[in-house]
């Protein structure tokens, strides 16, 4: 099972809304707020694009967990 960082990440950054983050990382609002919430999981090329746009490491916002 994947988890992520995301919520945790955009409180660091002092972003309020998931508008906002998801317009940083160039994604919907729809599609980010379905990541946040671990509903869905990016594809690995998203994810890729995600720590790009971060300047973060894909390992510090998605984790694998048991």
């Amino acid at each position: 099972m994947v988890k992520n960082r995301l919520r945790e990440i955009r409180h660091e950054l002092m972003i309020d809304s998931q508008t906002e983050m998801a317009m940083i990382l160039d994604i919907s609002q729809q599609q980010y707020n379905s990541y946040e919430r671990q509903e869905k999981q990016p594809s690995l090329e998203t994810a890729l694009k995600i720590a790009k746009k971060l300047n973060r490491s894909v390992e510090s916002i998605f984790l694998l967990k048991k």
